[in-house]
């Protein structure tokens, strides 16, 4: 109570912080780098990551891009390739006439060096960059190469999806922003019984948005994936707080005879203690997140977590202050709730037995389909076509019946015979099309003295020799997985220190830890939030039905791709589940904490249940229709798949875990009553005093 009146008492000066605040937390967001390379929060202690820091370290490379030019001569081309090798952080760009004179007709050189560069009037060059895959340097590396190029060429590779991802992301963003507030504020107006009320919400909301996204910049950066959703999630998540504390409100203005400020401070005091309890369920979905050996996992669920708590400071802060100056405008704005009367409380207490048996029923398709739903790891396969990354990668493998590119690192004591035999075992791997290397590329028809000293040079470096193996197989495809199995197995039998490195292989390392880091996630939050809901409610059995009744939502939500034939994205397969679990399971906790407290007043267990779904329902349905509201719009506009689909399914998943708590919850207190008083501590047993004490 204290801390309420004192809210009240500071509102002036709380709102002149809150707005100084937002200099500091606007230049923050705008300084703060953005990663859109997923590859990069792969676990820095495996071999194709230990591989790329020694391509980067030794040989001075990092990213590598091809170019493919149609219908141009030549000498126009070697000239193209000059011009592109002054492009600020290009390092190398290898063609024909980089192993031997441009003088030297192609048809006397080898046929797997002729094929590799050409085909038919195309013809490729191979560009490595002095910077990583997904750095601003690289990025704008090729957008130069693109104004360079024309329209004859076509620049493809992951640096260029990424580029292109970047161009993309910046363009939809604010929209991302934009739509999510929109909807989810004539959401509130639809439900709520005032006009202003919502934009007020989304006001403190918004503030406590910008304040999470300038903090954002001592984290160093965050992935793109994290700044698309970040917002919106945060939106969604923590417009409950702000519509418990107007309910609060609401109901402290009855109890104090209309004196407000007395009502606000009462209310943010009866906030606090029932949003900590809610937001800490929340917050610890979030940090389970860092438990993952992926570690876009640990940046997703840092900045949401972070996140979250700052959205509950607003709420008790920043909100009813808002609340209180705009008091004025809010009187004048109200109307009646065009929220229906809900009148099905009385029908699921008495129908309990059935909901449960369809609830027991609906657990084989739903577990059926959420074992069986397939995912993509391809990032590309699902970005827009229009996109010139993706035309480009589309022509590579059109024209040259290529898509992917590996690189080995081998000892140079291997002997020269080693080599192309190493070469040649790799070559006659099922999917590979050329594989280049020195020694490989040395024939009867050019001499080893026609091969230029600087070329030798960029592929010897340090005691290790590099080779070129290009594959018709796509990325993250079960054929390309097997075929990395098969190459690093063959590198190892001539040399235990080789490697194979490439977007291919860390694609294939990122589907086994991903797998892993599925089944460590959903323990952790599980076990988490179980953990807060027995400390909560005093009980052993509580927790088991809540967790259970919002896994089963989750069941059907993450089930339902597999009846419709969908694919999505990896990432949703072990993020959806724990932001589920942790924002929807409060729509459970808020039902059974008013069971908890009818019981205690003597009610009997039907009568408790239904008390307590009449009481909740209306809260548990603008909640869950606020955060649909915020997440489906983006998930109908977003041209990025992996966004579009994230929110989507927590769209779906709000309405599922909703319609779960307020049908099977109330059937599982019943069913369960008895065994509910005798594993907690405080439930039933002052209905009993209560019950002795009439006799």
């Amino acid at each position: 109570m204290k801390f309420g009146k004192w809210v009240v008492k500071c509102r002036i000066p709380i709102l002149i912080l809150a707005v100084a605040l937002l200099v500091p937390s606007l230049i923050g967001m705008i300084m703060t780098r953005i990663n859109y390379d997923m590859l990069t929060y792969l676990p820095g202690d495996i071999d194709t990551v230990v591989g790329q820091d020694i391509l980067m370290d030794e040989f001075g490379k990092g990213a590598f891009s091809f170019v493919i030019i149609e219908g141009m001569d030549p000498k126009d081309v070697s000239s193209l390739r000059e011009d592109i090798s002054h492009v600020d952080h290009v390092d190398t760009v290898l063609w024909y006439d980089d192993f031997a004179d441009v003088s030297v007709p192609m048809e006397i050189l080898p046929s797997k060096l002729y094929d590799a560069f050409n085909s038919g009037d195309s013809t490729m060059l191979a560009i490595f960059f002095d910077t990583s895959t997904s750095s601003d340097d690289t990025m704008e590396a090729i957008t130069a190469i693109r104004s360079i190029a024309g329209k004859q060429c076509f620049v493809s590779g992951m640096s260029a999806m990424v580029t292109d991802l970047k161009d993309l992301c910046e363009k939809e963003e604010p929209i991302y922003v934009g739509i999510a507030v929109a909807l989810a504020c004539v959401a509130m107006m639809i439900f709520m019984d005032n006009w202003i009320t919502p934009f007020v919400f989304l006001m403190s909301i918004g503030m406590a948005i910008l304040l999470n996204m300038g903090t954002n910049y001592f984290l160093g950066e965050i992935s793109y994936l994290t700044k698309a959703l970040s917002a919106v999630l945060q939106l969604a998540v923590t417009m409950d707080y702000s519509i418990f504390l107007w309910h609060s409100y609401e109901e402290q203005q009855e109890l104090c005879g209309g004196d407000k400020k007395e009502a606000m401070a009462k209310a943010i005091s009866a906030t606090f203690s029932s949003v900590v309890g809610s937001s800490t369920t929340t917050i610890a979905g979030f940090i389970a997140l860092c438990f993952m050996s992926f570690t876009l996992g640990l940046d997703l669920g840092i900045v949401m977590a972070k996140g979250v708590l700052i959205g509950v400071i607003a709420c008790v802060t920043v909100l009813p202050s808002l609340i209180l100056i705009f008091d004025g405008i809010i009187e004048k704005t109200k109307h009646k709730p065009l929220l229906p009367e809900f009148r099905i409380s009385k029908f699921v207490a008495k129908h309990y037995i059935i909901i449960a048996i369809v609830f027991v029923v609906l657990w084989i398709p739903a577990v059926f389909g959420y074992n069986r739903t397939s995912v993509y790891y391809n990032l590309d396969s699902t970005l827009p076509e229009s996109l010139p990354s993706i035309q480009a990668n589309n022509i590579l493998n059109d024209k040259f019946a290529m898509n992917t590119m590996e690189i080995v690192l081998v000892d140079t004591n291997l002997s020269a015979k080693q080599k192309m035999q190493l070469a040649n075992d790799m070559k006659n791997v099922d999917g590979v099309k050329t594989v280049l290397g020195l020694d490989a590329l040395v024939g009867p028809a050019i001499p080893d003295e026609l091969i230029p000293d600087d070329i030798k040079s960029e592929l010897i470096q340090s005691g290790r020799e590099m080779m070129l193996v290009m594959s018709e197989y796509k990325v993250a495809s079960d054929e390309v997985n097997e075929q990395c199995n098969k190459l690093e197995e063959i590198i190892k039998s001539y040399d235990d220190s080789g490697m194979l490195i490439g977007e291919a292989p860390c694609t294939r390392d990122l589907i086994k830890i991903t797998d892993k880091d599925f089944k460590t996630v959903s323990a952790v939050s599980i076990g988490v939030i179980f953990l807060i809901i027995a400390v909560v409610f005093k009980s052993i059995s509580l927790p088991v039905i809540l967790v259970i009744t919002i896994e089963f939502a989750i069941f059907v939500n993450m089930g339902i791709p597999y009846y419709t034939g969908s694919v999505i994205p990896f990432i949703a397969s072990i993020v959806i589940g724990t932001i589920q679990l942790g924002s929807t399971v409060d729509y459970a906790i808020l039902m059974t904490t008013r069971y908890k407290v009818e019981r205690n007043n003597g009610k009997d267990k039907k009568e408790a249940v239904t008390i307590a779904h009449q009481t909740s329902i209306r809260s548990i349905f603008v909640s869950a229709m606020s955060f649909f509201a915020a997440t489906f719009g983006v998930g109908v506009y977003s041209d990025i798949d992996m966004i579009s689909q994230l929110c989507t399914l927590m769209a779906r998943g709000a309405i599922i875990s909703m319609v779960t708590v307020l049908l099977v919850l109330p059937s599982m207190l019943i069913i369960f009553d008895k065994l509910i008083c005798v594993t907690s501590i405080g439930i039933g047993k002052r209905s009993k005093k209560n019950k002795e004490e009439a006799l």
